[in-house]
């Protein structure tokens, strides 16, 4: 900023200059050309400077911020976190920063624009401050019109905006149901006119008309500027017999500021839709930590325990339209240590809740859940996370081992994806995977890859075999469980394959969230 102000103004020494040199006959010649040529380096230079110092500082601060809005994403609670909703999110991460990006890069041009008009009007306040009280109180009737005209451009670069979360959402349903659009011409052509097509236009007129009222207002500008010019070039002589450098030094002044002028006006549309995108980011920042949401730091290892207790645990999802809300609970339940438990029930009975609630993804809106005797709360939830690796339904699979560092990694990974019968298709070097390009049972083995190298006292599988072939259905349930037990670990596994209850230890059935039967299977 400094660097532009100093821009700016050497900007407008060089009209006070010029002005001087067409009148003042007298003066040294080669003072005017030192001081027109220093004055002249010295713009160039602070301009740059300013450019270089801008970017850099606005490029660091994007960075920071991307960090920083993925570091609360990653700390803010799951429940919480799908009540955000990810299109939000995603238009929040992308289009907002890259917006607050460009808005901030345009700082320093209007920081040496102001520059030069705060230093051609303290001059043209030395020429005639008569003619600069008239001067300043057009430019204020100008900016009153222009801010009057500019409001509700405002409000459609708003709309606009907001238009962008249902684009992206209808962009998300796009990728992720692209096999079902294909498969049924109706729906898609339906999707892509209600939805996309519907969405695109809406944005479209949004932004267009947030244009035309900025033209408008731009077009006001324009005549008064040149109603301005005018008045100066033919009025000012004949009104109070101004000097021939007055009045050359004002029409000098308002030719040389026009360029600043626009560049101001232009700079608005940016600004106004900069400070939109840093109002979404605030809204989302506070939204993502409105909910005892906190960095997430790192964490001890887990601990040996023995016994873990839900009593009275109870969750509720908010009312649906017709008011009823789905309950969790309350629930009285004990998991042990190296037992196997299979979660059944129905659809709806809520399984799926349970194992969320359970590894500690969603807090208990009542009941407490404690491991061996101590509660978890708020302060050591990201410890108690730290005991589960799943595999959920939903599963995501990444392309690499993050978080897992060891010198035998590789040897490891080879050792388990010869089990997992997968050696033939995937190879990892330096834990990386050389595809994820599978079936889907076979992405749910690389899955299960991943959560036997964490090696953490409880895996929870939420309908794993469910696509898996006959062949590795079985070495699932009889082989690979028995390992995980035999070494002592504890798994919950949803599942409706009867045939294998006998495997397990304990059968818990949920129906419409209330626990209604949990017995252990007689060996």
């Amino acid at each position: 900023m400094a660097a532009g102000l100093v821009s700016g103004a050497s900007g407008a020494g060089l009209i006070v200059l010029v002005n001087t040199a067409l009148h003042r006959p007298d003066l040294s010649r080669s003072m005017l050309v030192a001081g027109f040529g220093g004055l002249v380096v010295i713009k160039v230079l602070s301009q740059a400077l300013a450019r270089l110092l801008l970017n850099r500082f606005a490029q660091a601060t994007l960075a920071s911020l991307c960090r920083d809005l993925s570091r609360r994403v990653l700390a803010t609670p799951l429940r919480h976190l799908e009540h955000v909703g990810i299109p939000r999110i995603l238009v929040t991460l992308t289009d907002d920063v890259a917006w607050l990006g460009w808005a901030a890069q345009n700082v320093p041009t209007v920081a040496m624009n102001a520059a030069v008009l705060l230093g051609c009007a303290a001059y043209l306040g030395w020429l005639s401050w008569p003619i600069l009280l008239v001067v300043t109180g057009v430019v204020g009737i100008g900016i009153v019109g222009y801010r009057l005209l500019t409001t509700r451009a405002y409000r459609y670069l708003q709309r606009a905006r907001d238009t962008r979360d249902v684009l992206f959402d209808h962009f998300r349903a796009l990728t992720e149901g692209v096999k079902e659009l294909k498969l049924n011409a109706a729906r898609r052509e339906a999707f892509l006119s209600e939805r996309i097509e519907t969405a695109t236009e809406d944005l479209r007129q949004h932004a267009l008309a947030g244009v035309r009222h900025h033209l408008v207002a731009d077009t006001w500008n324009q005549i008064l500027f040149y109603g301005l010019l005018g008045g100066l070039l033919f009025a000012a002589p004949s009104a109070n017999g101004q000097q021939a450098e007055t009045v050359t030094g004002y029409v000098l002044a308002t030719l040389y500021v026009m360029a600043p002028v626009w560049g101001i006006i232009d700079a608005w549309p940016i600004f106004a839709r900069g400070r939109i995108a840093l109002d979404k980011i605030r809204e989302l920042g506070v939204s993502l930590t409105g909910a005892d949401g906190e960095s997430p730091a790192r964490t001890e290892e887990p601990r040996e325990w023995q016994r873990l207790d839900f009593e009275g645990v109870t969750f509720t999802y908010p009312p649906e339209l017709d008011g009823r809300a789905f309950a969790l609970g309350p629930l009285d339940l004990t998991l042990a240590r190296g037992e196997v438990v299979f979660l059944v029930g129905g659809n709806g009975s809520g399984k799926s809740t349970f194992v969320k609630v359970l590894a500690g993804l969603y807090s208990p809106d009542l009941g407490a859940i404690r491991i061996d005797g101590m509660p978890i709360t708020g302060k050591n939830r990201e410890w108690y996370c730290q005991h589960f690796s799943a595999v959920f339904s939903d599963f995501y699979l990444f392309d690499s081992l993050l978080g897992l560092r060891s010198t035998d990694l590789d040897t490891r990974a080879h050792r388990y994806l010869v089990e997992l019968e997968l050696d033939d298709k995937v190879q990892i070097r330096n834990g990386a995977l050389s595809t994820t390009a599978l079936s889907q049972g076979q992405r749910k083995r690389l899955a299960l890859l991943t959560a036997f190298l964490e090696d953490r006292p409880i895996y929870v599988f939420d309908e794993w075999a469910a696509d898996q072939d006959r062949h590795y259905r079985e070495i699932f349930y009889t082989r690979l469980l028995a390992d995980l037990k035999a070494r002592g670990k504890t798994i919950v596994v949803i599942s409706h394959d009867d045939r294998y209850y006998h495997l397990g230890d304990r059968i818990v059935k949920l129906e419409y969230g209330r626990l209604v039967e949990d017995r252990r299977i007689s060996p």
